[in-house]
Order: structure tokens, then sequence, then C-alpha cells
């Protein structure tokens, strides 16, 4: 694991330290406006904006708008998963914490991926269920427990 790898895991980190401090950001905008998918939704718009600059800062339309009726269906439903996970998120952090929420969603997310991999589903490659995999989330799962013991 070496150069850009390395590069792209540690940039991955960063990203994960983003949520895990976006989360207790949002659960406070809720408190404040009084609704956690309310919350969501300014949420959201503040990241359209700054997406919606970002895309035409770098003229990242090259291929015109109408790929996007090319595009299978299921490209469409990450703006509602992400929805849902940003209301989901903002309305269970108070509650339990955010190293359960992480741990929470790190599980969740490692148990997608491994579904995800061994079926090869959305285009990528297929990759084998192993026992080391299995391991990772059970892992996780611990850590989960652990976390909610002390």
């Amino acid at each position: 694991m070496v150069g850009d790898n390395l590069t792209a895991l540690l940039a991955i980190m960063v990203a994960g330290i983003l949520l895990a401090i976006q989360a207790p950001v949002n659960a406070g905008l809720s408190r404040g406006v009084g609704d956690p998918f309310l919350a969501a939704a300014i949420s959201f718009a503040v990241g359209l904006v700054v997406l919606a600059a970002m895309v035409s800062l770098r003229q990242a339309w090259p291929l015109g708008l109408g790929v996007l009726g090319q595009l299978p269906w299921w490209s469409w439903t990450g703006g509602l998963l992400g929805a849902f996970y940003m209301a989901i998120v903002i309305w269970f952090v108070p509650h339990v914490g955010i190293l359960s929420m992480v741990g929470a969603l790190a599980l969740g997310q490692i148990l997608a991926a491994l579904v995800i991999d061994a079926n090869g589903a959305f285009g990528l490659p297929m990759r084998e269920l192993s026992i080391q995999r299995i391991g990772a989330a059970l892992l996780i799962l611990l850590g989960i427990v652990l976390s909610r013991a002390g």
C-alpha cells in the first residue's frame, strides 16, 4: 500500500472524520430548527450550493446533459439514499453518541459491501466472500458492543 493507494486511504479517512463531525453539527441544527428532516433538508441545500459551484468551476459537463438519460436506474437513487442516511443520523446521534453511530454505520457499510462485492453489484467487479472479510464485520460488531458496555 504505497503512493496513490495510501493517499486515497488517507483522503477517505479524512472523509470519515468529516462524517463524524457532520453528525453532531447536523444534530445541533436539528435542535435549533426543531425538526431533523428540516435540518437534513438545510444540510442538503447547503451541499447542493457547494457542489453546484464545484461543478461550475470544473466545467464538469463535457458530455452534455443527454448522457443523464442513458444512466442505469439505480444511478438516480444516491440522493434518496443520502437523504435517508442524513435523517437517520441526525435523529439518532443524540441518543447513541458518535462512537456507536460511527460503529453502526461502519458495520452496515461492511455488511452491504460484503453482499455487493460477492455479487458484483452496480457494475463493480466480483470479490470473493472470505473468512477475513466476515471477520472484519465481526470485529466491528464487537467494537460496537464494547463501546456500548462502557
